[in-house]
């Protein structure tokens, strides 16, 4: 022993910190939905959930015992005969010995584990003499902190046993899809013997089955040697064949219980990594995400989320490159409660594609495949890669908000002709518009006097555009950031940001910016919330390992406009959807079947693009507001054209579907 402390150094042994750092090992985070108990996907880096010790049988407590240190329940944390006749012997030429404690083992992985960086991995578990002696100190010290049983149970937590299971619980699942509190001896004596070398003891490889078979048998020979089983249950164990597969649960959102969630998923996984409480990087957010042990509730709602792709399913094949979305949000609090499409939520294999060519003639030249039937693209909620799709009228409710807080009032009535020659300035103009920009109606018959319940009820360009100019045009692009539209676009950003430019947008209320059905339903949920604006959230709770709750993504929420405008508005906006106003009068609607579907009080506006390059709806009562766009995600310059027949009814049967069996609420009166 002096001569293994001579050559090990002793300056460098007393320079060691007094106390081992043990730092947690890394912890599988789970996923739920908003019941707290369906779970979504499981996040992790290494498979690991701990367990504490009585919730591991004893089978196992004893294998783990028999298999690596017989003397644990005897020595101080180090056997010093083994350790010396393990030196003596390895510098002698014989065949290589460990003579590491169970304790000392715990040591190396806490250390492993509480590295800063890969050098000090490397020197936690390098076989050198200076290796061996810091062992032996810390596991002296380790014996006096903690009892036997809290070693044993942070051993069996943070042991690796292959096949990407680390720790007891995640072992027992692993290879015998069962708790590690119903180990049998065989199963115990196996998952034992695969601690030492999990890739040479494999049972699921050809080479690693024979080595983990007599390594197990060897193992129950220990057990019967020690007392710790008898010679029947020994011959018994020994008889048990090995399973030759493991079911490892897989990690991500690609992997969700049910692939309709796997587009909620990536937005919570994009949501994590954008959120600064988390780390300074996003690297450093995922490595939190997959290996903190957090339990996260999310905002999905599996039954409304079913449902809704129930009904797009029923209207719109996942093979069609035409995508019908949908987003579902929570008016008062920015719950996200579905995000729904016609696509499969996976990656398509490069070797055996399933997704055709791209509908974008110039991607199918280069031989660029399509989103269809499987994309991971963020295509309901959006993302600097994916800025969304004109949305057409839905965008006038800003410009009727923008009215409303100069002080307009929803009588407010102008004469709109079938064609208005506007005050924005439009080179390709018509020659009768003289260089103006001259937008007409949907409708030839709609001419006449109109305010906004009408106005917006028939979805009039020409009443919105006038009435846009009265309140200027940069003032509707701020109630729309108010209201979270992001600009994603750079081209829309770069306008929405420079007053002059917003100024002279004069599309700008019929919808041109893009836009995703997410954003949408949120900001129409800002109506029903009497103005308040809550950023869209997929989180309803986080808790710790150690059961702490987290802040981060509880309801942000401010006053977006007053609840007086907000409340006008959306009296308005009740007629394009076929319900009433409570202060004026409705005439005409674009989706009139809404409210007699829905069966509440409603409100919402459908949405038209040039050549019904998109077509959309939003819909919402109270208690949830529903966005619907069919759009081609591939190329914004296609040439079919969009059908309301398809997108209205997926998305008020949806809302509908939500509010059955729920109580009538009415809308606060203006």
């Amino acid at each position: 022993m002096a001569g293994l402390a001579a050559k090990a150094g002793s300056q460098e042994l007393e320079e060691l910190p007094a106390e081992l750092i043990q730092q947690s090992s890394p912890q599988v985070s789970r996923v739920y939905a908003s019941d707290g108990r369906t779970q979504i996907a499981v996040m992790y880096d290494e498979f690991r959930s701990d367990v504490p010790l009585d919730k591991v049988s004893q089978n196992m407590q004893d294998a783990i015992v028999a298999a690596e240190d017989h003397k644990f329940y005897e020595h101080n944390g180090v056997d010093l005969k083994g350790v010396a006749r393990a030196f003596v012997n390895n510098n002698q030429g014989g065949s290589q010995q460990g003579a590491s404690t169970l304790t000392m083992q715990y040591v190396r992985m806490a250390q492993a584990y509480s590295a800063s960086d890969p050098q000090e991995v490397v020197n936690a578990t390098r076989d050198t003499a200076e290796r061996k002696l810091t062992e032996m100190k810390y596991a002296i010290q380790v014996e006096k902190q903690l009892t036997k049983q809290q070693i044993l149970e942070r051993y069996l937590n943070m042991a690796p046993f292959g096949n990407g299971a680390y720790g007891i619980n995640a072992a027992a699942q692993v290879y015998f899809g069962k708790k590690p509190a119903d180990l049998t001896v065989a199963e115990s004596a196996l998952l034992a013997g695969m601690v030492k070398a999990p890739t040479a003891f494999d049972p699921t490889t050809e080479t690693g089955y024979p080595q983990a078979l007599d390594r197990r048998n060897y193992i129950i020979g220990n057990m019967l040697q020690l007392g710790q089983i008898t010679a029947d249950e020994a011959a018994a164990a020994e008889k048990v064949e090995l399973g030759r597969t493991t079911k490892r649960p897989s990690s991500g959102c690609v992997s969700v219980a049910k692939n309709n969630w796997g587009f909620f998923c990536d937005y919570f996984y994009r949501w994590w990594l954008g959120q600064s409480a988390f780390g300074e990087t996003s690297y450093d957010r995922e490595r939190l995400l997959k290996s903190g042990g957090y339990r996260i509730v999310t905002t999905l709602d599996v039954d409304a989320q079913a449902d809704a792709r129930a009904e797009i399913s029923a209207r719109q094949k996942d093979t069609n490159p035409n995508a019908l979305m949908l987003a579902a949000v929570e008016p008062g609090t920015g719950a996200v409660r579905v995000l729904a499409a016609n696509r499969k939520y996976k990656i398509d294999d490069a070797d055996n594609p399933q997704n055709k060519l791209s509908s974008n003639p110039a991607q199918a030249a280069d031989g660029i495949r399509g989103t269809y039937p499987n994309t991971t693209n963020p295509i309901i909620t959006g993302s600097a890669g994916i800025p969304g799709y004109q949305a057409g009228s839905v965008f006038k409710m800003f410009t009727m908000v923008a009215a409303l807080e100069a002080g307009m009032g929803l009588d407010t009535t102008i004469n709109s002709p079938a064609r208005y020659r506007s005050q924005y300035r439009d080179s390709s103009a018509p020659a009768q518009c003289g260089g103006y920009w001259c937008p007409s109606n949907a409708s030839a018959g709609e001419t006449g006097d109109f305010n906004m319940w009408t106005g917006f009820g028939r979805s009039v360009n020409t009443y919105f555009v006038p009435l846009q100019e009265r309140v200027g045009a940069e003032n509707v692009v701020d109630v729309a950031k108010r209201f979270g539209i992001s600009f994603r676009s750079s081209d829309d950003a770069d306008r929405a940001n420079d007053k002059d430019a917003a100024h002279d947008w004069g599309a700008f209320t019929l919808g041109v910016s893009l836009s995703t059905p997410l954003d949408i339903a949120n900001a129409y949920a800002t109506l029903a919330a009497d103005g308040k604006y809550c950023e869209p959230t997929p989180i309803a709770s986080i808790t710790t390992a150690d059961g702490a709750k987290l802040d981060a993504g509880q309801p942000d929420c401010e006053q977006a406009t007053t609840a007086t405008v907000a409340r006008q508005a959306l009296d308005a906006a009740r007629c394009p959807v076929g319900d009433q106003a409570q202060l004026g009068r409705c005439a005409g609607s674009t989706a009139p079947q809404v409210r007699d579907v829905v069966g509440h009080p409603v409100f919402g506006k459908t949405g038209t693009t040039d050549n019904d390059k998109t077509a959309a709806l939003v819909a919402g009562t109270r208690s949830l507001v529903v966005a619907g766009y069919l759009a081609n995600p591939d190329w914004a310059n296609h040439t079919d054209r969009m059908s309301h027949g398809i997108v209205n009814p997926a998305v008020y049967e949806t809302l509908a579907d939500y509010m059955r069996d729920k109580p009538v609420e009415q809308f606060p009166a203006p």
